[in-house]
């Protein structure tokens, strides 16, 4: 298939997928709640004749045959939740509803699949394969959305040899695209801690055993499980991110919750590292007279970028938009649920530039502002049908 055909259907296309950007934008649901969105695009699937089939309650996962359709499977992935963030964005196509936002582009990433899913389904006598495209709820809460779906066999029956996914940048200008080799997004794991202990009046502390002061030096303490037990040349973060303990000045509690967040860069660290959490935890509580309850919800993997893959898809990257207008993917501690899929079978998730600094638009995600410049749609469409048309191992 001619990527310029790709690119003038595209191009075609564009205005009307902006309109649906803005519909899905309006109406943004929360993650495992995309019962809306769900309909939404299999009504957008059946208009386009492709079929599908709903999993994971909302779910969607449509397939699409070419040329030869055993010869190649990959699949294309976009995440479809929103965030309970209220928008103060002053647009016409505003979140009309209050505490909830595609404050992270998903409504984005949702429309260039569907984009590319019109494209691939009126050219599919031009390429050969199988297309599975992935609607997929929940990438920002546990356990995952992916998990979900994986669970419920959306890499068999065909199993992809290769799954594609964009997600906005902010910090990368219009008209561009990044993309990294290897290990690109931190897994992610939360933290609950609670110590427990003998409460009293803050007059007298040595009735007590103070919960305040045990949890103060815990919180110090945990620094040490990266300053002092990780390689300094793999990237690990570890943050207490709450400290809730106490309602008044003259007494002290008999408990304290923390909570906080672990992101590493290699997978067997990673669960290293949570025994030496429990063991400073534990102990270290024990030692002043308090007790710990400590829970550690695992969350996503690394995402990981096929090294295979990862020159391929650039490579497409850059015969679609010109190698100049193609960057590295920077590494990121943040975290997404893609790595469940790139676990399992060869996988390059890549990154579309949505900024444009002139027209003021760089805020970044997960705040009350964030927009894109909308001309990405564009060549976001373009790229998902490419690598559905043309990408593979």
């Amino acid at each position: 298939m001619e990527l310029s055909t790709i690119k003038a259907l595209a191009k075609q296309y564009a205005p009307e997928f902006i309109a649906v950007r803005h519909h899905l934008h309006m109406h943004p649901e929360l993650s495992y709640q995309e019962f809306e969105t769900s309909k939404f695009v299999q009504g957008k699937l059946a208009e386009y004749g492709i079929p599908f089939e709903v999993k994971a309650t909302t779910g969607v996962v449509g397939m699409i045959e070419g040329r030869n359709p055993q010869s190649r499977v990959v699949a294309l992935r976009a995440d479809m939740d929103a965030l309970p963030i209220t928008e103060e964005n002053e647009v016409p196509y505003k979140s009309t509803r209050p505490g909830i936002m595609h404050a992270c582009g998903h409504d984005v990433h949702t429309t260039c699949l569907l984009g590319a899913a019109r494209i691939l389904s009126e050219t599919k006598d031009q390429w050969d394969g199988t297309v599975k495209l992935i609607f997929q709820p929940g990438e920002e809460k546990n356990p995952g959305g992916a998990s979900l779906l994986i669970k419920e066999g959306v890499l068999e029956h065909p199993r992809p040899s290769a799954i594609y996914a964009l997600h906005v940048n902010p910090q990368l200008e219009v008209g561009q695209l990044s993309f990294r080799g290897g290990i690109a997004m931190a897994s992610a794991d939360e933290i609950y801690i609670t110590v427990k202990g003998k409460g009293g009046h803050a007059a007298a502390p040595h009735w007590t055993t103070d919960t305040i002061l045990v949890a103060s030096h815990l919180v110090v303490a945990l620094q040490q499980v990266i300053s002092r037990n990780n390689n300094p040349f793999s990237p690990s973060v570890l943050s207490i991110t709450a400290f809730q303990g106490g309602h008044t000045t003259n007494v002290i509690p008999t408990e304290v919750k923390l909570m906080g967040t672990f992101r590493a860069m290699d997978e067997q660290w990673r669960f290293r590292a949570h025994e030496i959490i429990r063991k400073i935890t534990n102990e270290l509580v024990a030692s002043m007279g308090c007790e710990a309850d400590i829970h550690i919800d695992v969350g996503y993997p690394c995402v990981y970028n096929n090294e295979q893959l990862y020159p391929k898809a650039r490579a497409l990257g850059e015969q679609f938009m010109g190698a100049a207008f193609v960057q590295e993917t920077e590494m990121r501690m943040g975290a997404e649920d893609f790595g469940y899929y790139s676990q399992e079978i060869p996988g390059c998730f890549f990154r579309l530039g949505t900024a444009n600094k002139a027209k003021g638009i760089t805020a970044g995600v997960h705040t009350p502002v964030f927009n894109i410049d909308e001309s990405a749609i564009e060549t976001g469409i373009g790229m998902m049908a490419t690598f559905g048309a043309l990408g593979n191992l």
